[in-house]
């Protein structure tokens, strides 16, 4: 059954929708809505009322809804559930601010590794670049190696063609000793022979005189020819000797370099050993950076799900917009459903609190997660420490070794400016020596000159007197002479073409040698570049990968920092979303508040006026009772009540029933029965005023203003209506 009140007619309407109009006794709203504070209605409301349009289910004259109770409950259960979503968002609000915690303390940790990873890749390509420093070094120590050992080679082969053009010098210089003296002896003997023949020489005197001094001359010539062969001798044999010399110094110096490169090879496989382990370091690195790589994968994932649940909570923020939405324009709907829908949000908010043990549960798992991580951290961070001690032990031994060879250098050019001080000395003696033995020579020269002359003489004179006398005799002798010298002639012509053809196959196979060295050098040279290009490519391959390595570390961060950008971005609106659904929040209760301190008042002021009207019933029954029976002056004592009770009246009309004639020029039927008595004829008018003698009431009329009061709600109202259509 449902009641629509109309002042104190009263409509009830039955589940068939059919309405009948019942007068009811005034105490009857009292006691109604004290039953209805009792009541809990067992069935929801019809689907037409419900259908209703607000303006159909508003009183057109006060402006109450005929369902206030059941709007006014409804209310209490949304402000109940609302209550209850706000102290689930509080606890999200704290969740929201333990996350962005743990998202800053995680970007901070990231930033780190970005910062520890960059001081990796400068440590790396520190290395490297001191690794590549080294191999420029070894190759260039490597190339001087092969250039020092060409020429050592070079000049053993010039050692040796030297020492054997030496070999057939002196060879070529015994021979004419072993002439010169085998000549002398002949010359001794052919005087010997002469003197004890000097009779018979003197008829051949002559002729022998003529023949001895073309031999002489022809001896004379090749005495000339050999001496300037033999100083041309001398002089290659000082040459060679000084180049002997010069040859044994460099071939000590070429031994000390060898010695050196020996131990720079020594040096260098230990660098090649060095650089494998640096390489395995490298590996190990790219390793703890995949690692890495695959947590920051999960650190990712993790943060997706946090962006999922970000984006759940802001939807479940939109949907708790709209309800309150909703609940704007459900104010003024009925209060019936109350109950269905506290069990409704009952199982709500069990469904809430077990999601809430979900997502702590998830908070747990997270919080294992990052406690995880962080031990992780704490290894890589130790890792890294391992790694600067040993880059810092590397570097150490790098410079203890570019200490040693700036020594090794220095002593070697002190060694070098020794041997040249020495090559200087010795050179300036040999100089001294060369100038005192071309002055022996000289005298020598000179005294041999002289005593040639002078034997020269001798021997003309007498050969003049021998010739002549031994000329017949010795004619044979001369022959075999003749003979001989041309026979010494032919063999001295043989033994140099022997020679000359020796040397040459020397030279031939000197020629093979040398070619066979540079095939073989050419083949080494070729070996080392191509294991100098494997080792540059394997470089390149290892500086493409770390240069992957770091442009996807890069776009990872970046990636990360966009996300979290992003979330703060989210969070900021959620916040502010947060921020604006709690001041609609308190808008509305500030609104119910209104709403329900103005139906108070309306309650009271229509309790206040029923009780005056039937108290203005009563007293006016009471004076038409009295008017036909009272004297005048009863009557006149008793206008003193009439007036008060008037006034009374006109007060409780200009204060409750002036609101209601106020609104549409509506009138209570049971004031009209008061105020306005049944006309009686005109005849008879002047006779009751003078036979009672009362005074006649004026018809009070409600006043035009309105009461503050209903002004101020409804002002109220529509600004709110006003605020809640802007915000839609």
């Amino acid at each position: 059954m449902i009641l629509f009140e109309f002042s104190s007619w009263y409509l009830i309407s039955d589940g068939n929708h059919q309405c009948f109009q019942v007068l009811l006794p005034q105490s009857f709203p009292r006691i109604f809505l004290e039953i209805m504070d009792r009541h809990i209605p067992l069935h929801a409301l019809p689907e037409e009322i419900q259908k209703m349009s607000p303006e159909e289910k508003v009183c057109k004259y006060c402006g109450v809804s005929y369902l206030i109770l059941h709007e006014f409950k409804a209310m209490e259960e949304k402000v109940k559930a609302m209550e209850k979503e706000l102290k689930f968002y509080q606890g999200s609000i704290e969740r929201e601010k333990r996350l962005q915690e743990k998202l800053q303390s995680l970007s901070q940790d990231f930033e780190q590794y970005k910062i520890d990873n960059e001081s990796k890749i400068e440590r790396i390509q520190d290395a490297r670049m001191q690794l590549k420093s080294q191999q420029n070094e070894f190759q260039r120590i490597q190339k001087e190696l092969s250039h020092m050992q060409h020429e050592l080679n070079i000049k053993h082969r010039q050692l040796q063609v030297f020492s054997q053009r030496s070999l057939e010098y002196n060879y070529f210089w015994n021979k004419t000793l072993s002439l010169l003296t085998f000549t002398k002896r002949e010359l001794t003997s052919i005087k010997k022979e002469v003197y004890d023949n000097f009779q018979n020489w003197t008829l051949l005197k002559g002729e022998v005189f003529l023949q001895i001094k073309s031999i002489s001359e022809t001896a004379l010539t090749e005495i000339d020819r050999l001496n300037k062969s033999l100083t041309v001798s001398q002089r290659s044999k000082l040459c060679l000797e000084e180049e002997m010399k010069n040859l044994k110094l460099l071939s000590d110096a070429a031994i000390l370099r060898s010695q050196q490169i020996e131990t720079s090879k020594q040096q260098e496989v230990s660098l090649q050993a060095r650089c494998h382990e640096f390489q395995k370091e490298v590996l190990d690195l790219q390793c703890q950076v995949e690692g890495l790589g695959l947590k920051l994968q999960r650190a990712v994932t993790e943060l997706d799900n946090c962006k999922e649940l970000l984006m759940n909570k802001s939807n479940e923020a939109d949907e708790c917009q709209r309800k309150l939405r909703k609940l704007k324009f459900e104010a003024i709907i009925s209060e019936s459903r109350h109950t269905r829908l506290l069990k409704e949000k009952e199982d709500s908010l069990m469904n809430c609190q077990q999601m809430h043990k979900v997502l702590q549960e998830q908070l747990t798992i997270k919080e294992k997660q990052e406690e995880d991580i962080k031990r992780r951290v704490n290894l890589a961070e130790k890792e890294l420490e391992i790694t600067k001690s040993i880059l810092n032990q590397t570097k150490e031994e790098v410079v203890t070794l570019k200490n040693e060879r700036n020594l090794m250098l220095i002593s070697h050019q002190k060694n070098m400016e020794q041997l040249q001080e020495t090559l200087r000395q010795k050179l300036l003696s040999d100089d001294n020596w060369r100038e005192k033995i071309e002055a022996e020579l000289a005298k020598e020269r000179a005294r041999h000159l002289i005593e040639f002359e002078e034997q020269a003489l001798l021997f003309k004179e007498e050969a003049k007197l021998e010739l002549d006398i031994e000329k017949e005799k010795h004619q044979e002798i001369i022959q075999k002479y003749k003979k001989e010298q041309e026979e010494l002639q032919t063999k001295i012509s043989d033994l140099i073409a022997g020679a000359t053809r020796d040397l040459r196959l020397e030279v031939t196979n000197l020629e093979e040698k040398l070619h066979e060295s540079h095939i073989r050098y050419a083949t080494e040279s070729e070996s080392k570049a191509k294991e100098i290009e494997n080792l540059k490519s394997l470089v390149a391959e290892f500086e493409s990968r770390l240069k992957k390595e770091v442009d996807s570390n890069d776009s990872l961060s970046e990636d990360l920092r966009k996300e979290m950008q992003q979330k703060s971005d989210e969070l900021e609106k959620v916040m502010l979303a947060q921020t604006q659904l709690m001041q609609q929040f308190n808008q509305s209760q500030e609104e119910n508040t209104l709403l329900q301190e103005t139906v108070r008042r309306e309650c009271e002021e229509r309790f206040e006026l029923t009780e005056a009207l039937s108290q203005a019933r009563e007293q006016l029954l009471e004076l038409r009772k009295l008017s036909g029976s009272l004297p005048l002056s009863p009557c006149s004592l008793g206008k003193g009540s009439l007036t008060s009770c008037a006034a009374t009246v006109s007060n409780q009309r200009e204060r409750g029933l002036g609101r209601l004639n106020s609104e549409k020029g509506a009138r209570v039927p049971s004031l009209y029965g008061v105020s306005k008595p049944t006309p009686a004829p005109a005849s008879e008018k002047p006779k009751r005023a003078g036979s009672s003698g009362l005074p006649v009431l004026p018809q009070t009329h409600p006043p035009r203003g309105q009461s503050p009061s209903v002004n101020e709600t409804r002002r109220r109202l529509a600004i709110m209506l006003r605020r809640r259509l802007s915000q839609q």
